[in-house]
């Protein structure tokens, strides 16, 4: 099994609603490792077959990393992150974590330039709660041993013990709805061997 580690430029969107407008939270923090087989795609235009793929992740995203945001990206407001990392359960639950059970190649890519197409299922922990999710995941081979990882998946805040946000400013109620989204690209890069390391 070859390692990769998170690298910067990663990113986080998480989507939701509510009965005033719509919300959305962003990150630039994605920690954690892949540990990839054989047929592992890793370099542009590799020849691999579709099929299950020998992969392991264990990835986090620090819950006080994620900020809201307005739709063009500017900083929302410091009560609704208050109120975020109080729902996430951030003081005993500091982070979000994954866990991959299974990874399937579904589509090669016909050139170079494109990503691998993967169907993944593993375990998602949000506020202390666990839940099997599945969603659809592009891998890009960047070359020098880096690899852009993508993917979305819809969830219910329900399913992680999670109520709805309810709050009142002045005479205006404010109810946020159960389905989130959430998509992210990670970046990872392969450990360099510690023999190799300790030459340089």
């Amino acid at each position: 099994m070859v390692r990769f580690d998170s690298r910067s430029g990663s990113k986080v969107r998480i989507e939701g609603t509510s009965s005033v407008h719509d919300w959305q939270v962003e990150g630039k923090l994605i920690g954690g490792h892949l540990e990839a087989g054989p047929n592992f795609p890793t370099e542009p235009g590799q020849v691999v077959q579709p099929g299950k793929v020998d992969a392991k992740v264990e990835a986090f995203i620090p819950v006080r990393s994620l900020l809201s945001v307005e739709k063009d990206g500017r900083p929302y407001k410091p009560a609704m992150d208050d109120r975020m990392y109080e729902k996430l359960k951030s003081d005993k639950n500091p982070k979000i974590f994954f866990y991959l059970s299974e990874l399937v190649l579904k589509d090669v890519p016909k050139t170079k330039e494109a990503p691998y197409l993967f169907d993944a299922k593993g375990d998602l922990v949000v506020a202390g709660a666990t839940n099997k999710v599945s969603m659809p995941v592009s891998i890009l081979p960047l070359g020098e041993k880096k690899l852009k990882i993508s993917g979305k998946v819809d969830v219910k805040m329900t399913d992680f013990g999670m109520q709805p946000v309810r709050m009142s400013i002045g005479p205006l109620a404010i109810t946020t709805g159960d389905d989130v989204k959430l998509a992210f690209d990670w970046m990872v890069a392969q450990k360099a061997p510690a023999a190799a390391a300790a030459s340089k």
